[in-house]
């Protein structure tokens, strides 16, 4: 059966931190290979640029994953006029592949408010979840929370060690406005691709 890391988000734009934790989740679990799914665009009045916008997160994740083999980008949310949702993600994949255990990697603070997503009980049947800790989350909270969506749920649920690393997207983006240096944050091709394409200049 093969093993399967799913990393959803906006990737907006993807980053070094979201690179290292697909690759903590790689080697700690012993995965085949980590998708990444750019989320789709919402509804918006002015939906070519809601269609130029996702076109540019795919194109940066794509850039980002390419060279790395257990790597892969996946379109499956990258949808416009659709909102993409987990656990309807979660239940197509394992329709469409059968024979694969995914492994959902999450942040702490989602795995802390995971009862607020939509139908999310719908979940933990198809995939067990990674959450990764940092040095900024107590452990002992982490493994009451575990226990806790466990019994209540039968959620399956692992720590994911991961290295603390204050990055964000919003701050990448805050600073590329600033005309700042975004060096060592993100791969040199995305840098390269938001310079090439003016992207956040009016952030």
């Amino acid at each position: 059966m093969k093993k399967i890391g799913i990393m959803g988000g906006t990737f907006d734009p993807i980053h070094i931190g979201h690179l290292l934790l697909g690759q903590m989740a790689y080697e700690s679990f012993a995965l085949d290979e980590i998708w990444f799914l750019p989320n789709g665009n919402p509804p918006h009045k002015d939906a070519e640029v809601n269609k130029k916008a996702l076109e540019h997160r795919v194109n940066m994740v794509e850039l980002a994953t390419e060279n790395v083999p257990h790597f892969r980008l996946s379109l499956h949310e990258a949808k416009i006029g659709r909102h993409s949702y987990t656990y309807e993600t979660m239940r197509e994949f394992n329709q469409k592949y059968p024979d694969t255990q995914f492994y959902f990697i999450l942040g702490a603070d989602s795995l802390f408010a995971i009862e607020e997503w939509a139908h999310f009980r719908e979940i933990f049947p198809t995939c067990i979840i990674l959450a990764a800790m940092r040095d900024d989350k107590d452990q002992d909270e982490m493994k009451k929370q575990i226990e806790y969506l466990h019994e209540k749920y039968d959620a399956r649920i692992e720590l994911l060690r991961a290295p603390l690393l204050e990055i964000s997207s919003t701050t990448i983006r805050k600073r590329a406005a600033a005309h700042l240096s975004i060096s060592y944050m993100v791969p040199d091709a995305v840098a390269d691709y938001m310079i090439t394409n003016n992207l956040y200049e009016e952030d």
